[in-house]
Formats: C-alpha cells, sequence, structure tokens
C-alpha cells in the first residue's frame, strides 16, 4: 500500500502541469494621458516659401545667386535678355527729358505773355493803345498758356511711357519677395527659361525658403480631427534627432478632409514649437511626427496597457496562482491605462498576457519582476 500510494504521488508530480514563466508589473501611480498621434510622417515646414519664375521666357543673362544664398527682400535673383526693353526705355527717357525742356520753353513764354498783358492793360488806361490791340495780345498770352499746359501734358504722357516699358522689363526680372535661402535654381546662364503656363507643371526657376520661421505638417486621421483644435499641446519628435521631443501647440487644422489613393482619409494639422531654438538649427523637409495631447490625469492609479485583457479586467499574480479581476479604466494610451476603481497601487499584474497558458487559475512563476 505504501508503495502504491508513493507511485501514485511520483506519477501526479511527474505530470502535473508546468507553471507558466510570466512577467509582472506592480501597479503604481502617475502621470497618464490622452493623444492622438500622426497616421503619416509629417514634414517640417517653413511658413513663407515660393517658387519663383518669370513671367515671361527668355535666355538667362544673370544669375546674382547661388543655391545656399542668403538674400534680402528686393535683391536681384535672376534677369533674361532684355537689351531691346533696356533700350526702348532709355528712348522713352529721353523723349521725357525733351519733354521737360519744351515744358521751360513754353512756359517761359507764356509768363512773358501773361507780363505784356498788364503793360498793354496799363497803356489801355492811359490811352495810348486801341481796345483791339489789347485783345490781340491777351489772345496772345491765352495761347502760349495753353501751349504750357500741353507741354506738361507732353511730359506726363513721356513718364507714363517711361513707367510702361519700366514695367514691361519687370517681366523678365526676379526679386526676392522676402528675406530667405535659395534652396534651389532651374537652369544656368545663356540656357532658355520659360514660365510655367496653366496647366503644365513646369518646374519654377528659383525655388525660396524663409526658413526663420518653421512649422511642422501632419496628417490626422480624419476620425481624431473632431478632437484637435488650435491651441492644444503637442509633442514633436523628429527622425534627425532620436530619442528627443519638442514641445508645441495646434496653431491650425485645415478646414476639409484630404483624400489619398489607397490611403485613409485624413486632416492636415499644422503644429509650431514652443521654443524654435530648442530643436536647433532644422532643415525644411525633415520628417516629424506630432503627439496631441487631449487630456492630462496627474497621480493616478494606472497599469501598462499592456496588462489589460479585453472587457477591462487583469491578470492578478498572488506568487504562486492568476486570479482574473475586473476594472475600471479612464484616459489611456499605448503606454498607460488610469485605473479608475478595482485596483490599488501595490498588487502585482501579469503583463505578458500573449504568453501561452497565461490565464485565471494557472499556476505560474514569476520571470522579471518590474516595479512601476
Amino acid at each position: 500500500m505504501v508503495i502504491l500510494a508513493l507511485g501514485a504521488a511520483l506519477s501526479w508530480w511527474l505530470g502535473r502541469p508546468k507553471p507558466v514563466a510570466v512577467l509582472v508589473a506592480a501597479v503604481g501611480r502617475g502621470v497618464v494621458e490622452a493623444t492622438v498621434a500622426n497616421t503619416r510622417a509629417g514634414t517640417v515646414e517653413a511658413c513663407q516659401r515660393t517658387r519663383l519664375s518669370t513671367i515671361s521666357g527668355g535666355r538667362i543673362e544673370v544669375l546674382a545667386v547661388k543655391e545656399g544664398d542668403r538674400v534680402k527682400k528686393g535683391q536681384l535673383l535672376m534677369q533674361l535678355w532684355n537689351d531691346d526693353q533696356q533700350a526702348e526705355q532709355a528712348y522713352a527717357r529721353a523723349q521725357l527729358d525733351t519733354s521737360r525742356k519744351r515744358v521751360a520753353e513754353a512756359c517761359s513764354m507764356a509768363d512773358l505773355a501773361q507780363r505784356e498783358v498788364q503793360r498793354q492793360e496799363e497803356l489801355f488806361k492811359k490811352g495810348f493803345v486801341s481796345e483791339g490791340r489789347l485783345d490781340t495780345v491777351r489772345a496772345e498770352a491765352d495761347a502760349r498758356a495753353a501751349g504750357c499746359a500741353t507741354a506738361n501734358a507732353d511730359v506726363a504722357q513721356s513718364q507714363a511711357r517711361v513707367n510702361v516699358v519700366g514695367t514691361a522689363r519687370q517681366r523678365t526680372v526676379l526679386v526676392a519677395p522676402f528675406e530667405g535661402t535659395v534652396a534651389k535654381i532651374v537652369g544656368e546662364v545663356g540656357e532658355y527659361s520659360t514660365p510655367s503656363p496653366p496647366g503644365v507643371a513646369t518646374p519654377p526657376a528659383i525655388d525660396l525658403i524663409d526658413d526663420s520661421c518653421l512649422y511642422v505638417n501632419a496628417p490626422m486621421d480624419e476620425v481624431d480631427a473632431p478632437k484637435i483644435g488650435a491651441g492644444q499641446p503637442v509633442r514633436i519628435s523628429l527622425d534627425a534627432l532620436p530619442g528627443k521631443s519638442f514641445p508645441g501647440k495646434v496653431r491650425r487644422v485645415a478646414p476639409y478632409v484630404t483624400a489619398v489613393e489607397k490611403q485613409a482619409r485624413t486632416v492636415e494639422v499644422e503644429v509650431v514649437f514652443d521654443d524654435p531654438k530648442s530643436a536647433g538649427h532644422l532643415l525644411v523637409g525633415y520628417s516629424a511626427d506630432v503627439e496631441v495631447i487631449l487630456d492630462v490625469r496627474k497621480d493616478v492609479v494606472r497599469v501598462p496597457t499592456s496588462a489589460l485583457l479585453q472587457g477591462g479586467r487583469v491578470l492578478l499574480f498572488d506568487g504562486e496562482r492568476l486570479a482574473e479581476r475586473p476594472v475600471k479604466t479612464g484616459v489611456t494610451n499605448w503606454e498607460y491605462t488610469e485605473i479608475t476603481e478595482g485596483l490599488v497601487a501595490g498588487e502585482r499584474i501579469v503583463t505578458s498576457l500573449d504568453r501561452a497558458g497565461v490565464k485565471a487559475g494557472a499556476t505560474a512563476v514569476e520571470e522579471t519582476a518590474t516595479a512601476k
């Protein structure tokens, strides 16, 4: 009987289920944030960026800048061949000078004629000249005054001609509309530059960027768009600066949905850095990710989100067996979930729920204990 009992005990011992190795974490207190993130990589953009082309086409005569140059507002960037317009402008200015000289001549004669009228009127009063002579002098003075006015009108016309030619010449010149950096130049001296006609994607002659003001443009899922508004805090992370994040705010939420073929519909959200200098020298075009912070709960009971089972349940570990307990949750994100009811700080829960055999009632052994 003793031998049979020992055999049965040995058989049970050898055939008993082996304990499951589990990862365990202690329930702790801390901060939990509700956030939404972009669905595709965002991009660092410049507040001002313009792709410039001349209004008319022609051969490039002057390239006053190189790629990477800093330029000031109004600085010459590029000029096409316009010798014909320069000659026409010189001719118009010569005509303007001639018109101004004619004004001096005509108006001097008009002044002289007016003084003559005054002298003739004095002589008429004394009876030395006839009324007919006085009328003749007055008519001549009026004619001279009209000639002065005509000469002034010719000056205005000549000035307008100079302005017309100057405006036409600007069609062949590119100047910087704002201070910035020349990002790209298409074309070399001697090559023909063509402006982009409607419907034809012709590369611009010069790409000018104002990199003194930068923001991040990030696409958010249309489902999350109603939760986002201007002024909300965000965290910005850059692929070029791994392991770092920078605080910022939502500047603008696009008033429409962007539909990209074979991709989810998204809403473009623009965010700015709280301190642009904290990220150092950023390059336009950097890829970036944005987390919009919707809600923040401080000093609350929290568990790793990976420790939650469907239906709001967790597995407790008492050192030997696993037990299931329902909980109520609050704010949640990918890392932590707030527990409003069902757990207290210090209790130990299982975080390795994806392992085989991890279920309520199973015998378990702790593989690693991590205090949170």
